[in-house]
């Protein structure tokens, strides 16, 4: 009855979120396009970058979902703890770095299903609107809000994070943004239209997806790496650990704080790619993350698109995904790119 009941829901969920459209032609249309950027080749005035965010998200939401969970971001790991746990910890820290108080207004920058907003709504006891350019994740963040009991504390405000023209200047006391500036076109315009919402002395917590200091233009592999992973993340180009920083000055933040938490003080923590390597080394691991459970899935789909027991192209997104997974591991290996720069900034007080 569970795995039947699972499977209603997973069926429901891609019906409405692919809403009766060809599947196969958007999954083959985003991934030309996301081939055309990775290749440096968009400045040819036919690519919107923020719509081709939205798309991947609208497509690959249900089946991040399935293997990742709610939270749909990387975490320092911990071999004592599962990827779940992980996350959560890793969201306890940002809240207490962003020393959260009952009655505050917090900002949610690009706030996904809204797994990490529930979070700091119901621990900090704070009201937190999310920004999310996608109608998908938009629904799915309000509908699974609601049924937490955080309707009234929680808002999603579908608009690009780019453009918060809704939302007045100096309205939030605090924001936080993972995963998702690095989808910007435009770092420091988007770092400076947050910085508009934000209140002077505001804190701001980020996570950034990152080249390290590690990477060489210069090697072709390590090119070839940074092309799969602005591929199959849909980034416009990947920055590193400076140019971050030099967005949040430009746009007038101070930097208190900055760090790669993938690097391991210790020596004891848990590669943040592994759960998409390999079943070893996490309490819990998931047959579904790792290459061969991944390759299963995509068999699965194409029988199960074949007796019409999900939507035609559902294996499509499984597929890209997989190749998205495969680009991550490569990334992490090399030591060339990492998900976990963290960075803590304040919007000076008389700013």
């Amino acid at each position: 009855m569970k795995f039947t009941g699972q499977f209603r829901q997973r069926w429901d969920g891609l019906r409405i979120a692919f809403g009766g459209s060809n599947v196969t032609n958007r999954v083959h249309d985003l991934a030309g396009r996301t081939d055309r950027v990775s290749l440096q080749d968009a400045a040819d005035g036919g690519y919107e970058h923020t719509r081709t965010v939205a798309e991947y998200y609208d497509l690959c939401t249900g089946f991040m979902v399935w293997g990742w969970g709610e939270s749909l971001h990387f975490a320092p790991l911990s071999p004592r703890e599962s990827l779940e746990e992980s996350v959560i910890r890793h969201q306890r820290h940002m809240i207490s770095r962003l020393e959260l108080r009952p009655g505050m207004k917090v900002v949610d920058i690009g706030c996904g299903i809204g797994g990490p907003m529930r979070r700091v709504a119901r621990e900090a006891g704070v009201r937190v609107v999310g920004i999310n350019a996608s109608e998908v994740q938009c629904n799915s963040a309000r509908r699974l809000n609601a049924a937490a009991g955080l309707a009234d504390w929680t808002e999603c405000l579908q608009c690009s994070f780019m453009d918060m023209s809704a939302i007045a200047d100096r309205t939030f006391d605090r924001g936080y943004a993972i995963e998702s500036t690095c989808h910007a076109d435009d770092k420091a315009a988007a770092f400076a239209e947050i910085y508009r919402v934000l209140k002077p002395g505001a804190l701001l917590w980020g996570q950034e997806m990152c080249m390290t200091d590690l990477y060489d233009p210069g090697s072709d592999r390590h090119r070839a790496i940074k092309r799969e992973l602005r591929r199959g993340i849909a980034l416009k180009d990947i920055a590193t650990f400076g140019e971050v920083n030099r967005a949040l000055a430009t746009a007038g933040f101070e930097v208190v704080e900055s760090g790669d938490l993938a690097i391991h003080e210790h020596g004891q923590d848990t590669p943040w790619y592994q759960p998409m390597e390999t079943l070893r080394g996490l309490p819990g691991s998931a047959f579904r993350r790792v290459p061969m459970g991944r390759r299963a899935i995509q068999l699965g789909f194409r029988i199960a698109e074949f007796f019409r027991a999900f939507p035609r192209g559902s294996a499509e997104v499984v597929a890209f995904l997989d190749r998205t997974g495969k680009a991550y591991v490569a990334g992490g290996r090399a030591g060339v790119y990492t998900p976990l720069y963290c960075f803590l900034a304040r919007r000076p007080p008389e700013g």
